[in-house]
């Protein structure tokens, strides 16, 4: 049975996991594409390495980080006395480690598509560091950055294995949209499933509408 706390939990969950995605995304992004720090191929590793391994797997990693054990969830237990896992604070970091490599690689690109030459100008002007990259480069970047906000937002409501693993699966809980599908289909369930597949489908459409639009809004690199 449908009810509005699943979806309430969902969108909160998608967004306050694309909400901390956000400033770390514009972060990796200008490391990697606007600087020539050391390290940088390392970095880049680690941002795509949520797309190439099985979700479960970031799952199991984040239990063994955020359970009572664990360096952050005993951390937690012992100053809160709470724990993270199984709550749906376990489902934002599932969501957020799962999404942030499709935000971060279309905000990269995005970055890369600003002209060097006007960042130049400006630090020719006097401008520092951080007043080009929030004057100049994240302006000139926002549609595509925006396009990767929405990416990493469809993403991150389409999350289950690793939220599942670190989350489980509690009616009212922990489950999202996707688990509730599950939970649906292995209870034979066809109507709710049905459903349910019916508005994650609406969802996706609807955001990949939005980003294939800011795309194609946004202007391409010059060819050299």
């Amino acid at each position: 049975m449908l009810s509005w706390s699943l979806l309430e939990l969902t969108f909160r969950v998608a967004v306050v996991a694309t909400v901390v995605n956000i400033p770390l995304a514009l972060a990796v992004s200008w490391l990697l594409v606007k600087t020539h720090a050391p390290g940088r191929l390392i970095v880049d590793v680690l941002v795509s390495l949520p797309l190439a391994v099985p979700p479960i797997a970031i799952g199991f990693f984040l239990l063994l980080l955020l359970g009572r054990e664990g360096p952050i969830g005993g951390l937690t237990h012992a100053l809160l006395g709470a724990d993270i896992v199984f709550t749906w604070y376990a489902a934002v970091a599932a969501s957020a480690v799962v999404s942030f490599p499709l935000m971060a690689r279309a905000t990269m690109v995005a970055m890369a598509g600003v002209d060097e030459r006007l960042e130049m100008s400006a630090r020719s002007l006097g401008a520092g560091p951080w007043r080009v990259f929030f004057t100049i480069t994240v302006p000139l970047a926002s549609k595509g950055i925006l396009a990767g906000v929405l990416l990493g937002f469809v993403r991150a409501i389409s999350e289950f294995g690793a939220t599942i693993t670190v989350a489980g699966n509690i009616a009212g809980k922990t489950q999202t949209l996707p688990l509730a599908l599950y939970s649906a289909v292995i209870l034979r369930d066809d109507s709710t499933a049905l459903l349910l597949t019916a508005i994650a489908i609406a969802i996706a459409v609807a955001t990949l509408v939005v980003h294939n639009w800011l795309l194609a809004k946004t202007p391409r690199p010059e060819a050299a």
